[in-house]
């Protein structure tokens, strides 16, 4: 079977490799032996072997009749939909690790592989090398999905673990992280929540059937989190993380991402450093829990190569997927039921006892000066209004 993939930057060249390395087991799995005949990129790679099969023009691709997969890793939104779809409606599977792509797209290109009788894939977009998307398509589908809840980025976890784990500022640990390799130049996406946004977006696509546009979800990042708020989330025996939480409560839908406090019987508290995890919670089977690295190089190519032989195993039968492009109807996240670590002055105790009534105060070994409390379950709207009569220093979620 030939295929062909559009992008040789890291997850491109990790693909070619898993196919090179593992190619035995590969070829048991599929069938059929997967044979990369091009690989689209801009650039050239002098000494390396993909020169032979490097192309620069992605109609040498399209009008190919032999390339019957095409896996897309170039990453953005253009040219990578207009390719993916022109690919679709020639009758090639597509196989994509492209998180934007699928949340604005993705609906759409699924119709088109149903009517072409091909295959549009996307394990990877979501949670690197973790297998989410397929369970949540095929091995969840007797439960009612009522929630789920996701440490989706690598980057944020890194950071807030090391933050928890040895004082350090957010400034600090982002510089590490990019020294690391862990953080962009520009870590806007990562930090400021978008990247766990989009892939909230597709997670709670598929476990509803519906389209949600990430644009329609309340994203919070974590530039806020400083070193005191660790210090009295150590002190609550809890930590800070980056949560994407869709959640369905009757016939209403919440979606949000923003930092919470979490304590240890959380099954998410004991996930740190760079890896993920994601918590689905149903209606007849409970939690479910997935786990491991959620971005990389060979993780996620890993996960690309596995679309590649679910699409090989299923030519000329569109494994089926729901998700309409029906919009879901999300309630506004200010009806969502939250309730708040929240800091303020000293000297306005008082005034905070007044405003949220019965509270838990919580201390912090090293933080002066300040008094920090839990309040009860309230919405985000009560929240916001209780809080105009004190001075809020800092304030965060929590789910303890």
């Amino acid at each position: 079977m030939e295929i062909a993939v559009l992008g040789y930057g890291t997850v491109g060249s990790g693909v070619v490799e898993v196919l090179n390395l593992n190619k035995e087991n590969i070829t048991r799995r599929a069938g059929k032996d997967i044979h990369v005949k091009y690989v689209l990129d801009l650039r050239d790679f002098p000494g390396d072997a993909v020169e032979e099969i490097l192309v620069h023009d992605f109609q040498v691709i399209a009008n190919d009749p032999e390339i019957e997969i095409v896996v897309e890793v170039m990453g953005g939104v253009r040219p990578a939909y207009d390719f993916v779809k022109e690919c679709l409606e020639r009758g090639k599977s597509v196989c994509t690790s492209n998180k934007e792509l699928v949340a604005k797209h993705g609906a759409e290109l699924l119709e088109i592989a149903k009517q072409k009788r091909v295959n549009f894939l996307f394990e990877a977009s979501v949670g690197g090398g973790i297998p989410i998307i397929r369970p949540l398509n095929q091995s969840l589908t007797a439960d009612e999905i009522m929630e789920i809840t996701g440490i989706l980025n690598g980057t944020t976890n890194y950071i807030l673990s090391q933050m928890h784990d040895y004082g350090y500022d957010f400034d600090t640990v982002l510089k590490k992280a990019q020294e690391l390799g862990y953080a962009e130049r520009n870590p806007e996406a990562d930090v400021e929540g978008y990247d766990a946004c989009r892939k909230l977006a597709i997670l709670t696509s598929l476990a509803y059937g519906k389209q949600v546009d990430y644009e329609d979800i309340y994203t919070e990042g974590i530039t806020k989190i400083t070193a005191e708020d660790m210090k009295y989330a150590d002190a609550m025996d809890a930590s800070v993380k980056l949560l994407g939480i869709g959640r369905r409560e009757d016939d209403k839908f919440f979606a949000m991402v923003a930092p919470r406090i979490i304590g240890k019987h959380h099954p998410l508290y004991s996930v740190n450093d760079v890896f993920n995890g994601i918590l689905v919670r149903g209606n007849m089977l409970g939690d479910v829990m997935f786990y491991g690295s959620g971005a990389g190089k060979l993780p996620t190519a890993s996960a690309v190569v596995a679309d590649v032989v679910d699409a090989a195993k299923h030519v000329g039968t569109n494994i089926m997927t729901l998700w309409s492009s029906k919009k879901l109807a999300l309630s506004s996240s200010t009806d969502a039921m939250n309730a708040f670590f929240v800091r303020v002055p000293a000297e306005e105790k008082d005034a905070a006892a007044a405003a949220f009534g019965t509270v838990r105060e919580v201390k912090a070994e090293g933080v002066d000066g300040e008094f920090a409390f839990v309040t009860e379950k309230m919405t985000e709207d009560a929240f916001a209004e209780k809080s105009r009569s004190v001075t809020v220093k800092n304030r965060i979620r929590v789910e303890i």
